[in-house]
């Protein structure tokens, strides 16, 4: 057993509690948005802060799943995360691994191409158009193909492969290994961090994401779930700006259907991380040394 003297059993007790107070205020916000939600309109607006709901509600869910289009929303951002972020892994490491060798041809140019789009892009009607012309308009792929390559991420990804060490790939070529054998079998099983890192920025955007949504989609039926949730939070404050003020307790809480909206959001999100934080960490840490 470690012994410790009165000063350092004092500190660690004080870094136990200051770390405790810091973990409570980082999941109040979660935690208060959840309470909000599922609380009437009338105790959030005479509360202010609700610490616990006196009322349980579900009325602001239940609003949210009402003949909206919640589901099908739902279907649509998951299959373009899903499928996009699968895409968007395996082009920008397609791009990154290439780009981290020195001898590669035209290296330099290639690169300043790229850190190039960080600064500068087409412009919104420009690429309006470009989409256009590829006939993607009110079709899923509207929402996956324009963005499958991030700029931000393949440097962070090429930052990692020139911290591996090159014995690596010699040896595997002395054994007789060719370019795209010695990148499939030994360099991509070596990736797990920076991909697990890279896919959580992909898979946030996609998820998250709503104006390409607005941009190049008709259909209510391929709306992703962020133009959904706003559509519904517009018909709820609509509904109440035209409710009767003698009818409060008919009315739907815009409070709470917007914390529901939040919670519905950020809920996959938040189940899938603890899954990739291990990787998460070491990934950013490796992947951004260098630029």
């Amino acid at each position: 057993m470690e012994y410790l003297s009165p000063g350092e059993r004092a500190a660690k007790h004080i870094n136990h509690i200051l770390l405790i107070v810091l973990a409570v205020l980082c999941l109040f916000p979660f935690y208060y948005v959840v309470v909000v939600s599922v609380s009437p309109e009338s105790e959030v607006i005479r509360k202010g802060i609700i610490w616990f709901p006196e009322r349980f509600t579900l009325t602001a869910y239940k609003e949210m799943f009402s003949g909206q289009g919640l589901i099908q929303a739902y279907k649509v951002t998951v299959f373009r995360t899903i499928v996009g972020t699968t895409l968007n892994l395996l082009l920008t490491f397609m791009t990154a691994y290439p780009l981290s060798k020195k001898m590669l041809p035209g290296r330099p140019g290639l690169t300043f191409y790229i850190v190039f789009t960080l600064l500068f892009n087409g412009g919104l009607i420009p690429t309006y158009l470009v989409v256009q012309g590829l006939g993607l308009l009110n079709t899923v792929w509207a929402l996956i193909i324009p963005g499958l390559i991030g700029a931000f991420n393949v440097i962070i990804m090429k930052s990692f492969f020139e911290q591996l060490p090159p014995e690596i790939e010699e040896s595997a070529k002395v054994d007789g290994a060719g370019d795209l054998q010695t990148m499939a079998k030994i360099v991509f099983p070596l990736t797990l961090p920076v991909m697990a890192t890279v896919g959580l920025f992909y898979a946030v955007f996609h998820w998250n994401s709503y104006f390409d949504g607005v941009m190049y989609l008709n259909n209510p039926e391929l709306n992703p779930l962020q133009v959904v949730l706003r559509n519904i939070l517009l018909s709820v404050q609509m509904q109440n700006s035209e409710a009767s003020q003698y009818a409060e307790n008919s009315m739907v809480s815009t409070h709470a259907v917007k914390m529901a909206a939040v919670v519905l959001t950020t809920l996959p999100i938040l189940a899938v991380y603890p899954f990739i934080q291990k990787y998460f960490t070491q990934g950013v840490t490796l992947g951004a040394v260098k630029g």
